[in-house]
């Protein structure tokens, strides 16, 4: 995955990502929409065979940077708990 800075204000972010696609893209905007200091949040695909990506982040309050590793952090957090989960599931199974 390859990161690009497209735009930066203290209010908005827009990231060119490469290599990725909305399988990552989707989740971290989800959970940006669910904060109250970000306005904003979305991904943008262009041609369907092109594997760039754009993530652009406008926040009412804050820095989008934060934000952003906020989402990152949470999702991180989530896939850990749903990890746990599965292999207590699994082995109880056994």
């Amino acid at each position: 995955m390859e990161l690009k800075t497209i735009k930066k204000t203290p209010k908005e972010l827009d990231l060119e990502i490469t290599g990725e696609n909305e399988t990552l893209l989707n989740p971290i905007t989800e959970v940006l929409l669910e904060y109250d200091d970000v306005e904003y949040a979305s991904y943008l695909s262009g041609h369907p065979e092109s594997n760039k990506r754009r993530l652009y982040i406008r926040v009412k309050k804050g820095k989008p940077e934060d934000m952003l590793k906020k989402a990152v952090k949470q999702l991180e957090d989530e896939i850990k708990t749903f990890s746990k989960n599965f292999e207590g599931k699994s082995k109880s199974k056994k």
